[in-house]
């Protein structure tokens, strides 16, 4: 088991990562304080298959609670959804001490953690993530949001849990694309991070993929480490520090957007976006080949998608105009030098970016795992 502190004075909080640790969950609940009653936030495969093991550890520990199930698609961070989930956990909340229980992938964090932010001005968070892309990256920071028809993640808050709870044996429940979407994350950390991290992927990324115990904790606490200092540095991306995260978003986001949010999920659409990214890299001089298709490479080897499929270019186009990460007209870009190295570029000439797009719109297909 590894405790990793997130250092943020008087909201700080541990991400404790580790194997079959979540029957130590209401033990650490009930040392810091965070109420009686548990509102937990979930879809219904999670419940299914993990329920009973976070059931039995509250129980135990003399905590009531209340499972809300929503469903898993990005649909579930409607405006509408948002409405009627802070109205079933008003009806629950009588005569209670509540707190919410983010117990879900990215989904359920984002629509949980902003439940969370929003209600009585605020009431503690526990993040119990159950996917890899989760535990290593969307459950950490405090980064909450919903969507709204004009983008993804429009509406939302920075709101930091009182816990990150990752337990490895949660993540048995994933399927293979799920394990593969948390490889996208796990492979951007390495990328714009951690050579070190990077080398370890190109030898065990079939470990991980085979969940692995000793792999998987090296992984998910090796990138937990990495976004922790980043957020103890810069908590809401007001120095740039934390910027070097969105490696890949800004064209994913707008792949997301152009589909409908059908087509890719989150993880997959980041992958072609980092692909993008790497692109216009390369196009400005920053990045070598050699590098570049190394990267792609993994990223294929992981089971993720390296050509983007039945979204024009000029879709993609249009729906990166709005990303939130524009500043007035000007775009932003996070941009590779090398392994472990970015740059943030504002204003990347559109023509790069439609050539980085149709790169990825016509590249060809490379063996997966």
């Amino acid at each position: 088991m590894k405790i990793i502190k997130v250092n943020l004075r008087e909201r700080s909080y541990n991400i404790i990562v580790g194997n079959n640790i979540i029957s130590k969950l209401g033990r650490h609940l009930k040392r810091m304080r965070v109420g009686s009653d548990a509102y937990v936030i979930t879809n219904p495969l999670v419940k299914n298959k993990c329920g009973s093991a976070l059931q039995e550890t509250l129980k135990k520990s003399g905590f009531k609670l209340k499972f809300k199930l929503v469903a898993d698609t990005e649909k579930s961070k409607s405006i509408e959804n948002l409405s009627s989930v802070i109205r079933d956990l008003a009806n629950f909340d009588k005569k209670r001490k509540v707190f919410v229980i983010a117990f879900g992938g990215g989904v359920v964090g984002d629509l949980a953690g902003f439940v969370a932010s929003i209600y009585k001005r605020g009431v503690p968070l526990v993040q119990i993530p159950t996917t890899l892309l989760a535990q290593v990256d969307s459950a950490i920071g405090g980064k909450t949001a919903v969507d709204l028809k004009e983008g993804k993640n429009l509406v939302g808050t920075f709101y930091q849990p009182r816990l990150v709870l990752s337990d490895t044996t949660l993540l048995k429940s994933l399927s293979r694309r799920q394990l593969s979407c948390g490889m996208a994350e796990v492979i951007k950390y390495a990328v714009i991070k951690d050579r070190e991290l990077f080398a370890y992927l190109e030898k065990h990324y079939k470990d991980v993929l085979a969940l692995e115990p000793a792999a998987l904790e090296y992984v998910i606490s090796r990138c937990s480490r990495i976004k922790a200092e980043i957020v103890s540095r810069d908590e809401k991306e007001k120095k740039g520090l934390r910027t070097i995260l969105n490696f890949g978003h800004t064209i994913g986001h707008a792949i997301e957007a152009a589909a409908g949010y059908t087509k890719y999920n989150h993880a997959e659409a980041v992958a072609l976006g980092m692909i993008a990214a790497l692109k216009i890299s390369q196009e400005a001089g920053l990045l070598n080949n050699a590098v570049l298709e190394k990267i792609l490479s993994l990223i294929a080897k992981s089971g993720l998608p390296v050509r983007i499929k039945g979204i024009s270019a000029q879709a993609i186009i249009n729906a990166h105009y709005r990303d939130k990460k524009f500043s007035g007209r000007k775009n932003m870009f996070v941009l590779l030098e090398g392994i472990g190295r970015t740059k943030i570029a504002q204003d990347v000439p559109l023509h790069l970016i439609k050539q980085a797009v149709n790169y990825a719109n016509n590249r060809r297909e490379l063996p997966s795992f």
